[in-house]
């Protein structure tokens, strides 16, 4: 089916060129930072727990570091699409130790968490009120509804005591959080005296998912 596309620039609706490839493909350029655009509606948030818990030595199941609660109404099809997640090693012990971040994505029946997490921000300067109905909660009994590594792990050296290892996994939207879904973190380290808080970075979006 043949279409035509009109093209209109933002700053005054004048009309403008587009251009495309003689295949029909349309080109297109970046003329700001990835993700300005999400910012600018005022559609990212992040939030995190700020008391460090013990990280596992095991694979996790239940208990989470952090969980994150998409609290809009079922149908509503508001979703959190997820961007990044992030942890901190606060405390460590005079030990060598690797650690890894873990994610879980809960489907509907997660028992709703409490808002018990004051470490959170627009991107753009919303009031910190107005958090899309994102519930955060620490140390959460949670389902094991599939838990799964991301990102880079980090170290300590054998002589550290000291805090500052940070883990940050690109999500990039490979994980969309649905309402009255939930995702958390966990941090798996080699020695369980190593203290870790975690978090995410998401967007708010109205989604039709299939």
């Amino acid at each position: 089916m043949d279409f035509k596309l009109n093209f209109l620039r933002r700053s005054d609706l004048q009309p403008m060129d587009g251009h495309g490839t003689d295949g029909g493909a349309l080109l297109t350029q970046h003329d700001l930072p990835k993700y300005v655009e999400l910012v600018r509606r005022g559609h990212v948030w992040s939030v995190m727990n700020t008391a460090a818990l013990a990280a596992l030595v095991v694979r996790p199941s239940t208990v989470a570091n952090f969980t994150l609660f998409n609290n809009n109404p079922s149908g509503s099809g508001i979703c959190f699409i997820m961007l990044r997640a992030f942890a901190f090693n606060l405390v460590s012990t005079a030990a060598q130790a690797r650690s890894g971040l873990w994610v879980c994505l809960h489907v509907p029946g997660l028992v709703t968490p409490t808002n018990d997490i004051t470490a959170r921000a627009s991107h753009s300067g919303k009031v910190t009120a107005n958090t899309a109905n994102a519930i955060g909660d620490t140390a959460m009994t949670v389902t094991d509804d599939g838990w799964f590594p991301v990102g880079q792990w980090s170290d300590v050296e054998p002589t550290g005591i000291l805090p500052g290892a940070i883990m940050v996994a690109d999500l990039e939207g490979l994980w969309i959080v649905p309402p009255q879904c939930g995702i958390s973190t966990q941090v798996v380290s080699s020695v369980v005296g190593n203290t870790f808080t975690s978090g995410f970075t998401f967007a708010v979006e109205k989604l039709v998912l299939e």
